[in-house]
């Protein structure tokens, strides 16, 4: 799996935007793991190419608090900022949730994010206060004032990828919302929490754009592999806490161990030592200081 990885990466075209379009040419899916920070984006790039800033992910790992709109455009930016260059050929797509305001502002974000190396973002049609799209209690942008925004973020980038997701519920307003979506030119369209892959499929077949599917443990969406995704129309897959979750219960289980050995710490008790933890951090170092 690395090794296929290393072949794709080496081929992909001068820009992030336009490696990630040929990615999406080439292959029936794209799947993006969600990471949190640039130790578990390291890790998680080890197996796949392509990799998405969760929000959720990003909200608890750098505020400790739920994705319910804390995050700062600017620590987002940041965070991009010092991930690229620790994976200079991975496809990175960001989520930027609505944009972080109103159309200027969502178009500073995108241009800043494209700078820093985004390959693409995510931007959806909620209302602040906004909330993670498997919550309950979310509002929606009246249709016409997020087409707005989207045009101005489609006209703003360079060559990045542009998701446009909504959060509707009803089935007539998704395919309203999408079918706008579609019209302003985005490059795919994202449903969150959707709950039926025959909605899925329907979709896929009726805009003819690559359908993403957003993935997560608990989540209001059905649980599917890759192979089922793809049978119900998804090309783009967005798996969104997976090594934030790891991470808790991996943690979480350290704690006790090392608790119920009275503080005994072993390479043995965590998989992990100094030397193979410090073997990983090198090969960042040494990829940084490449020309």
């Amino acid at each position: 799996m690395i090794g296929a990885i290393q072949s794709t990466l080496e081929r992909s075209p001068s820009t992030h935007g336009q490696s990630l379009r040929t990615a999406m040419s080439e292959r029936d899916v794209v799947a993006f793991i969600g990471v949190f920070d640039v130790f578990s984006a390291t890790l998680a790039a080890r197996y796949y190419d392509s990799l998405f800033v969760s929000g959720f992910s990003f909200a608890a790992s750098f505020y400790g608090l739920p994705d319910i709109g804390f995050i700062a455009w600017s620590d987002l930016v940041s965070f991009v900022q010092r991930l690229r260059p620790m994976l200079p050929q991975h496809h990175l797509l960001v989520d930027i949730d609505d944009g972080f305001g109103d159309p200027e502002v969502a178009c500073h974000v995108v241009s800043l994010l494209e700078s820093a190396g985004a390959s693409g973002v995510v931007l959806e049609d909620q209302r602040r206060p906004r909330r993670c799209g498997h919550f309950e209690g979310k509002q929606l942008l009246d249709i016409d004032e997020y087409i707005v925004k989207l045009k101005a973020v489609l006209k703003t980038r360079r060559d990045m990828i542009v998701v446009a997701r909504t959060d509707a519920s009803d089935v007539a307003d998704i395919h309203r919302r999408m079918a706008a979506m579609v019209d302003a030119g985005a490059d795919a369209v994202l449903v969150d929490a959707i709950k039926d892959l025959n909605l899925l499929r329907s979709l896929a077949d009726e805009f003819g754009l690559p359908v993403a599917f957003n993935q997560i443990a608990g989540g209001k969406s059905p649980q599917a592999d890759i192979p089922t995704l793809s049978r119900a129309g998804a090309s783009l897959i967005i798996y969104s806490t997976p090594c934030l979750f790891a991470a808790q219960n991996a943690i979480d289980a350290a704690m006790k161990t090392l608790q119920h050995s009275n503080g005994l710490i072993t390479a043995a008790g965590t998989g992990v030592d100094v030397k193979s933890c410090t073997a990983i951090l090198q090969q960042n170092l040494q990829r940084r200081n490449e020309p």
